[in-house]
């Protein structure tokens, strides 16, 4: 009998991932508007989540490799119990410095929770399923991306203080998940470090059309409730779970046509989509213009990455795999980093529709990009239709 997708753990992996995403998702939207009140800038409130992602990127191929020697049940239980103290400090944080300087080691905990998950999950899933398992999982994070930004901005009236509060109880949470997990550990583990063996260069290089389009997704993420505000249009939070919405119902139709059809043949038409959502954001005037914005980028957003993370790690043995997703967060969080840091100095000095503008044309460049880079590696066929070595 083939091995089922839907098990226990893969369920368990499930609630894990809402619960990051949730306890994320509550102060990433939220934050800019807490670092205005606290007489921030447009510059410093992007610097936020440009701050997290940057450091999650450069952390990334580390913390990966350090999932796979150290046991990534273990990690996750270990940066879920960090993240609370973060929740918690930025709860009491009186100014903003104080709290851009605590950003970055959140960062790089943030990192290794990605990466143990991820290289986690795909040690469980059937290696014929795996862009259709990443997908699934996926929609755990999309349905918190639907739920915690309006949550957060109405925790916000209460009080930042409670928002944190709520948070670290979010990451407690996601420590006893942990708990409950079995561990799993890498086929062949690796007793000593290699120089060598830190950085999977061949994903990280397949990875530049992640960082192209992610710059987008890192403005949407910090800039599209201010946006919305600024053009007038209620809830702020439209955008964000716009794109939630239409990820929930595309995945499940589009994620599997990876594993049958060829995964580049679905990743090219989600970079175009992405672009061309992007650009429509920019000529944007109101609450129609955002809503039809948000869905031409969901529709490709929310198949790209299940697509490409199953593209990239095909050929990745199992113990390598927190190096290769490591390598793949380098690439998407530099990207989210750039984005949102990048947007709020254009948006301070040429408005909300120039930045929105710059980033449509950078995710332009992902298909470009796309087809350059692996252009000298044969996609393999889905695995359940590969030709035997025999």
């Amino acid at each position: 009998m083939p091995t089922p997708l839907f098990t226990p753990r893969f369920f368990v992996m499930c609630g894990f991932s809402f619960t990051v995403f949730l306890s994320a998702f509550l102060l990433i939207p939220t934050a800019p508007f807490h670092i205005r009140d606290l007489g921030g800038t447009a510059v410093a409130a992007g610097s936020f989540l440009g701050l997290l992602t940057y450091f999650s990127a450069v952390s990334a191929p580390i913390t990966g490799t350090l999932a796979d020697h150290f046991g990534r049940r273990r990690q996750l239980i270990v940066c879920s119990l960090l993240i609370t103290g973060f929740s918690l400090v930025y709860a009491v944080a009186p100014t903003v410095p104080l709290l851009l300087v605590l950003v970055p080691v959140h960062g790089i905990v943030w990192s290794g929770l990605l990466s143990a998950s991820a290289a986690y999950l795909t040690s469980i899933l059937p290696p014929g399923r795996r862009s259709e398992g990443i997908g699934y999982w996926g929609l755990a994070s999309v349905i918190a991306l639907v739920v915690a930004p309006p949550t957060g901005l109405w925790m916000y009236r209460y009080g930042w203080f409670w928002l944190c509060v709520f948070a670290a109880a979010l990451n407690l949470l996601m420590a006893l998940i942990a708990l409950r997990l079995e561990d799993t550990p890498p086929p062949h583990r690796v007793t000593r470090f290699a120089s060598h063996s830190w950085i999977e260069w061949r994903v990280l290089a397949l990875s530049a059309p992640l960082f192209l389009y992610s710059y987008g997704y890192g403005a949407l993420t910090s800039f599209s409730s201010l946006y919305a505000e600024s053009l007038g249009v209620r809830p702020h939070s439209l955008v964000l779970t716009t794109i939630a919405l239409v990820i929930l119902v595309t995945r499940p139709v589009f994620g599997p046509l990876g594993d049958r059809i060829g995964y580049r043949r679905v990743f090219f038409p989600c970079l175009i989509l992405m672009a061309l959502g992007l650009g429509l954001l920019a000529l944007a005037h109101g609450r129609t213009g955002l809503i039809f914005a948000a869905i031409v980028f969901g529709a490709g957003f929310g198949t790209a990455y299940p697509v490409f993370a199953a593209h990239a790690t095909h050929a990745v043995p199992a113990h390598r795999r927190g190096a290769a997703f490591g390598a793949i967060l380098a690439a998407f969080d530099t990207g989210i980093g750039t984005g949102s840091t990048s947007s709020g100095w254009l948006i301070e000095h040429y408005g909300f529709h120039a930045a929105f503008a710059v980033a449509a044309a950078l995710a332009a460049l992902a298909l470009p990009a796309a087809i350059f880079v692996g252009r000298e590696r044969h996609e393999a066929e889905p695995p359940e239709i590969a030709p035997s070595p025999h």
